[in-house]
């Protein structure tokens, strides 16, 4: 693959879509289909962190004060840049997580994601199930 095939437009798409693609990959972010089973992410927002743990093909996610404030199994969309435009299976900087909780009808969307970092299981065991 070559520098150029990275980000090519797609032409059936508006620059503006196609630039928020190209943003998305160069930003970085985490895929979850490339997640190990077992491992802790951190999501960083501007206004929390939000912890994910990855069991086989569930996601349990807490850390925020209302909607999962201890473990929670929920659905992960993907992140949106703001709209309705979903960027599916990836949690990336500078986007918006979006899932889908049990509990509620409508997604959550978090607000802007500022990192995405994996954690040492250890150190978060106390939030996450056993």
């Amino acid at each position: 693959m070559e520098v150029g095939d990275l980000f090519r437009s797609h032409p059936n798409l508006s620059e503006q879509i196609n630039r928020n693609i190209a943003q998305s990959e160069i930003e970085g972010g985490v895929y979850l289909r490339d997640l190990p089973a077992d491992r802790v992410l951190e999501v960083k927002t501007q206004n929390r962190s939000y912890f994910l743990l990855r069991r086989d093909a569930e996601i349990i996610i807490w850390g925020h004060p209302v909607f999962c404030p201890g473990p929670v199994r929920v659905s992960i969309s993907g992140s949106n840049w703001g709209g309705s435009m979903l960027k599916i299976g990836f949690i990336g900087r500078g986007m918006h997580l979006e899932f889908q909780h049990p509990e509620y009808e409508m997604p959550i969307v978090t607000w802007q994601i500022q990192e995405v970092r994996e954690c040492r299981r250890s150190r978060y065991s106390a939030g996450a199930p056993q």
